[in-house]
C-alpha cells in the first residue's frame, strides 16, 4: 500500500478534508502567543493543538513550508516538528514546497523531502521544466511508497496566464499536465486505482470542474481555493467522485482562525484549537451534504 492508498482509506473513513497548516502569528491568539519566547514556538505548539483536535475528522494536513521559512532557523525547527507530529499521530501530511527543478538537484530534493529532518508523506511539485523535473521524485517515490501532488489547474486569478493557454494539439496546457500523469498508470497505479502522484485542481473556477474530474478518472486531485478564496462546498465537491472520494478539499485561514469568528476572546491554544475543530466538522458536513446532493441529481 502506498501513502496515496491510505489517503484514499482516510477520505472514506473520515471525509474529504484537508486542514492547510499556514500558521502565521496573526493565526494566533494574542495572550497565547505570549507564552512562547518565540513565534515559531507558538506556530508549532498551535499547530500540535490542531492535530490533537482533528485529527478524527481531517483526511490530511498539508504544511506550506514558507510560512515556516519565513521564521529563520528556529522556524525550520518548528516545520520539522510539525511534520514530525502529524505523522507519530499517525495522521498524513502534504509538504506543501512546490519544487520543480531537473536531474540531481531533483534527487537532493527528494531525498530532504521524502527522509530526515523534512520527511513528509506528500510533496507539491511544478511541472513546468518538464517531465524530467518528475522523474527524480517518481524514482524515489516508488521506492519509499510516498507520493506528491502536481499543480495542473491551481486556485489564484493568475493561472489564466498560462494554465488557460489553448493547446494546438487540443485541450489547455493544464491538460497538458494531466495527460502527463494520468500516462503513469501502468508504473505507479496503487491499489486503490489511483496514481501515487495526484494533481492539485482548484475549486474556484467551476468552469469545466466536472469535465476535469472525469477526464481524470486515475488522478487524486489536492483542491485548494475553499474559504478565504471563494470556493465553495459546491465548487469542490464538483471535483470529488460521487462516492466523496478522488480528492482532499484543503482550508487553511478558514480553520486556523475560525476562532477569530467564534471565539474572539479566546486566550488559550486549546480553546482556538476547538474553533478549528468546529470549522472542520462543519466544513466536512458542507462537502459531504454536496456530494450527496451531486449524487442525488446524477440518478434522476
Amino acid at each position: 500500500m502506498n501513502n496515496m492508498d491510505r489517503l484514499h482509506a482516510a477520505v472514506i473513513e473520515r471525509g474529504p478534508v484537508c486542514v492547510g497548516l499556514d500558521t502565521s502569528e496573526t493565526c494566533i491568539p494574542e495572550a497565547a502567543r505570549g507564552r512562547f519566547s518565540c513565534p515559531a514556538e507558538a506556530a508549532l505548539a498551535y499547530n500540535r493543538a490542531l492535530v490533537d483536535a482533528t485529527l478524527d475528522a481531517a483526511a490530511c494536513y498539508k504544511a506550506q513550508a514558507a510560512y515556516y521559512e519565513a521564521l529563520g532557523l528556529a522556524g525550520m525547527k518548528a516545520y520539522s516538528g510539525t511534520l514530525a507530529y502529524i505523522r507519530e499521530r499517525g495522521g498524513l501530511v502534504i509538504a506543501d514546497v512546490k519544487r520543480g527543478d531537473i536531474a540531481e538537484t531533483a534527487s537532493r530534493y527528494a531525498a530532504a523531502h521524502f527522509s530526515g529532518d523534512f520527511e513528509a508523506d506528500f510533496v507539491t511539485l511544478n511541472p513546468y521544466m518538464g517531465m524530467d523535473s518528475l522523474a527524480p521524485w517518481l524514482d524515489a517515490a516508488e521506492r519509499s511508497g510516498k507520493g506528491a501532488f502536481v499543480l495542473m489547474r491551481t486556485s489564484n486569478p493568475g493561472m489564466r496566464d498560462f494554465e488557460y493557454q489553448e493547446l494546438k494539439s487540443g485541450g489547455r496546457l493544464y491538460d497538458a499536465v494531466g495527460r502527463a500523469l494520468s500516462a503513469l498508470a501502468t508504473r505507479y497505479c496503487g491499489a486503490s486505482g489511483y496514481l501515487s502522484f495526484g494533481a492539485v485542481v482548484g475549486c474556484t473556477e467551476r468552469e469545466e470542474a466536472a469535465a476535469i474530474r472525469a477526464r481524470y478518472d486515475n488522478l487524486f486531485f489536492l483542491i485548494p481555493g475553499y474559504g478565504a478564496q471563494g470556493g465553495g462546498a459546491a465548487d469542490a465537491a464538483l471535483l470529488l467522485k460521487a462516492d466523496g472520494s478522488g480528492g482532499v478539499v484543503n482550508a487553511s485561514r478558514s480553520v486556523l482562525t475560525a476562532w477569530k469568528k467564534t471565539r474572539p476572546g479566546c486566550r488559550g491554544m486549546e480553546d482556538a484549537a476547538a474553533a478549528a475543530r468546529e470549522e472542520v466538522l462543519a466544513m466536512r458536513r458542507d462537502l459531504r451534504s454536496e456530494i450527496a446532493a451531486k449524487r442525488g441529481g446524477a440518478g434522476k
